[in-house]
């Protein structure tokens, strides 16, 4: 994103905290909409709805970090997410997040350098009966083995 995209999202972004700013609770809605605009939630985001709800960083960090829906970083176009409960753990899930690593070249937690994928290592996703699990973005598979990853992560490189 240049430098003038990312501004003109600030601007967005001061017109939706006008629109909840005199709501009950607006900071939720607000890192909701922040989220969507951006992507995730850049400092400078922050600090304006700091600013403009008054409520500190501190407070802001904390809602952030504690909802999984919220990231600090960017992350890439399609996040692809294996699931580490017990029953897809037990049915080789880390056997699959192995295999991703190995043809994505990222690890969990990170996104790669083109934006286009981010690999997490999630908790249960309550797909037992399919385990083990994986997820790009909406898209569920399940009864994986290794060998599966690679035609899945084609379809969104194209």
């Amino acid at each position: 994103m240049t430098e003038l995209e990312f501004k003109e999202k600030l601007n967005k972004l001061e017109h939706i905290i006008n629109e909840h700013k005199n709501m009950q609770g607006p900071l939720m809605p607000v890192l909701n909409e922040t989220q969507e605009l951006f992507g995730y939630l850049p400092e400078d985001a922050q600090k304006l709805i700091s600013e403009a709800l008054n409520i500190s960083m501190a407070e802001i960090y904390g809602v952030a970090t504690f909802y999984s829906r919220f990231t600090l970083k960017p992350r890439g176009k399609h996040t692809i997410g294996v699931c580490l409960g017990t029953a897809c753990y037990v049915k080789n899930a880390q056997g699959i997040i192995d295999k991703i690593k190995g043809e994505i070249k990222i690890g969990a937690g990170e996104t790669t350098p083109d934006g286009l994928f981010t690999l997490e290592a999630t908790r249960c996703i309550g797909c037992c009966g399919l385990a083990p699990v994986m997820t790009v973005g909406e898209d569920v598979y399940g009864k994986l083995v290794p060998e599966d990853v690679l035609d899945i992560i084609k379809k969104y490189q194209e």
